[in-house]
């Protein structure tokens, strides 16, 4: 036979019921409410983009019942919108690639060795972080002159790369010191060199942590507009955010094709969001217990 419950325990957990569906609710709220700041400007420019120039001037709210392509094909035919795509995506994954490589060399080292001198390259690296990228725009076009790389896809990805190396070292790095001692000491013991180790050990293990580097090194390498306007200006090796200031000057008046363009320029973006936004949170998170 189960015991009675009291009016007074029935009482509280009715209040603490209504408490917690009050509170649930409430958040819900604020966050469907943020929710829809953020994916609601992306649905406006996709809407728009299937609307000619007049539709998006006159009737920028309304929904396109009608939708034409013809943005779409200018896009690409009139103004090579898949040629820009291209060279974003050679430079930027050049640049993802060549940091991933050196900075996880450079983390595996500062994170697993002990030696003289570590934390003043530490204090550097922190320190560097607070020196703003205009600062080095001149130095850096004038090496690229010498070298003869302005214009090219390299003068792009190299400096791109030196500026995001120190951000994926202490990332990394950080990641890295958080791996068990017991799981290196076995490696050696199974013959594993250091390069080996590296490879078999400490980048499969440290994937969320690489994985969040990527996203923040693509991201930041594929919306460089500054950098972009001054090292490659010119059209065959040109990004395509620079694309986008060339649009809004030379077909300022077309809407629906400056809405097109913006809506191609995000959707990449988005889908490899997609692919690894699993990582980001667990790489960023873990990678700050240690350091």
């Amino acid at each position: 036979m189960q015991p009675a419950i009291s009016n007074g325990q029935q009482i509280r957990h009715t209040k603490t019921k209504s408490r917690f569906s009050l509170g649930t609710t409430f958040m819900y709220i604020v966050l469907s409410a943020w929710a829809l700041t953020t994916i609601y400007p992306l649905f406006w420019i996709v809407n728009n983009s299937f609307k000619v120039s007049r539709d998006v001037m006159n009737k920028s709210f309304s929904l396109a019942v009608d939708p034409v392509l013809i943005n779409y094909t200018t896009a690409f035919d009139r103004i090579n919108i898949g040629r820009s795509y291209i060279n974003s995506l050679i430079m930027s994954g050049g640049t993802v690639l060549f940091v991933l490589l050196f900075g996880g060399l450079a983390a595996y080292v500062l994170s697993r060795f002990t030696f003289r001198g570590k934390k003043i390259i530490f204090s550097i690296l922190y320190a560097t972080l607070l020196v703003p990228a205009f600062a080095t725009v001149v130095p850096v076009y004038e090496l690229l002159i010498k070298t003869s790389l302005v214009n090219t896809y390299w003068g792009l990805i190299l400096p791109q790369t030196a500026g995001n190396l120190t951000f994926a070292t202490l990332v990394i790095a950080g990641y890295m010191a958080t791996i068990a001692k017991e799981l290196e000491e076995a490696a050696f013991m199974d013959g594993c060199n250091r390069w080996q180790m590296f490879v078999k050990i400490f980048f499969p293990v440290s994937r969320p942590a690489f994985a969040s580097v990527s996203i923040f090194v693509f991201l930041w390498s594929y919306n460089d507009l500054f950098s972009a306007l001054i090292f490659v200006n010119k059209e065959t090796v040109r990004p395509i955010v620079a694309l986008l200031s060339e649009i809004s000057s030379q077909y300022g008046t077309d809407f629906g094709l400056m809405a097109t363009a913006v809506a191609l320029t995000v959707m990449p973006i988005l889908l490899i969001y997609l692919f690894i936004s699993k990582f980001i949170e667990k790489g960023l998170t873990e990678g700050a217990v240690k350091g």
